[in-house]
């Protein structure tokens, strides 16, 4: 849920004993200094979706699905040291590919330490990010602004990805202002903002072949920071980003308990049909459903996830359908977690096919640890 981003997946060994976390303040997001790390803060992410339209030896495009998250972790237990091998942040990224024609997906990860100094100062660094915009680094995968544009590089293993993003529309606030509620009490929340309908540009390379992406190709930014996000009680969520094809933007996500119920939900919906005149509705605990119509069980983990669901919002009534049922990562070996993260399509009440987003579903193969 942008939580999604969504999920620093830590285990409490490795993150440390974390003072207790107080509600967060109301505040004013300012950029770009809000676009860059905010260190104080136990977790962050910056976590990029979107599909790509590419061509194929067919007369119809071939259609990609593509995500990129960096997850940055303060680690309390080392906050007081002294040595420069102290790693104080943590860094984590996590990448794939869905190929919908070849019905797979190819993923990737990678996790690394951070001082907290300045980029350069510390030689036993191999990774960091900038308080003062978006430029995140992990040895070799990046993510950082040029001019007005975000440009990500990553290599991994039979894929990679080169993509530049330019945002077509303003920054949408998610929850009030930028503080978003994430379950039944006030410290339960974070900041957080989306940067939707971006134009994506480049390519990615799928087992050594190039796909430069057609004009469009389209993506969605999430940037979030917390001291605490889930309620004790909770085990995932269920979250869902959306572009849809009038220039609309639509956010929906639950947090369930043990038993699969609903313990907090929220989202908004952001009108674009009239470029410049953006009007934002933001849902309230309760105005978001989410009903489960339809599941595949995983072979690794034997987690059962629901691919398709009926999300009622005050917008609409909307199907979510994955294009692909197995788009199940496994991040045991970085944060440690096993969640489902995949391409979707969106029909609306009316049975039409109105946009394309990412839809994420965590704490199904385990309870999910913050």
């Amino acid at each position: 849920m942008g939580l999604h981003r969504r999920h620093l997946l830590l285990a409490p060994a490795l993150a440390g004993v974390l003072p207790p976390a107080h509600a967060l303040p109301r505040t004013t997001l300012r950029f770009p200094r809000d676009a860059g790390s905010h260190n104080d803060f136990n977790t962050e992410w910056w976590y990029i979706t979107g599909y790509a339209q590419v061509p194929a030896s067919s007369k119809a495009p071939r259609l990609l699905g593509f995500q990129l998250t960096f997850f940055r972790s303060r680690v309390a237990s080392t906050q007081g040291m002294q040595s420069r091998l102290a790693a104080r942040q943590l860094v984590f990224a996590h990448a794939a590919v869905t190929d919908v024609d070849g019905k797979k997906l190819w993923h990737d990860q990678r996790m690394a330490r951070w001082s907290g100094e300045a980029p350069g100062r510390n030689p036993a660094d191999t990774a960091h990010a900038s308080s003062t915009d978006t430029a995140v680094t992990l040895r070799d995968w990046r993510l950082q602004r040029e001019g007005q544009d975000l440009h990500a590089t990553i290599v991994g293993n039979d894929f990679a990805l080169d993509l530049q993003f330019h945002a077509s529309q303003p920054v949408l606030l998610q929850g009030v202002d930028g503080l978003s509620r994430k379950g039944p009490e006030d410290k339960q929340a974070s900041y957080y903002y989306s940067l939707p309908q971006l134009q994506a540009r480049g390519s990615i390379r799928l087992q050594g072949q190039t796909h430069t992406l057609q004009a469009d190709s389209t993506a969605w930014l999430d940037h979030e920071w917390s001291q605490e996000v889930l309620h004790p009680q909770a085990v995932g969520w269920d979250w869902i980003g959306i572009n849809l094809f009038d220039g609309s933007a639509l956010t929906a996500f639950q947090l369930r308990d043990k038993d699969g119920r609903a313990m907090w939900d929220g989202g908004s919906y952001r009108s674009g049909a009239t470029p410049g005149h953006y009007q934002r509705y933001a849902f309230t605990r309760g105005e978001v459903q989410f009903q489960a119509l339809r599941r595949w069980t995983s072979p690794l983990s034997q987690a059962s996830y629901p691919v398709e669901w009926r999300v009622r919002t005050p917008a609409d009534f909307y199907t979510v359908k994955a294009v692909l049922d197995n788009q199940e990562l496994d991040s045991r070996n970085s944060t440690g977690a096993i969640y489902w993260e995949g391409l979707c399509e969106v029909w609306d009440s009316n049975q039409r096919l109105v946009g394309r987003g990412y839809l994420e579903m965590t704490g199904y193969a385990s309870k999910l640890q913050l």
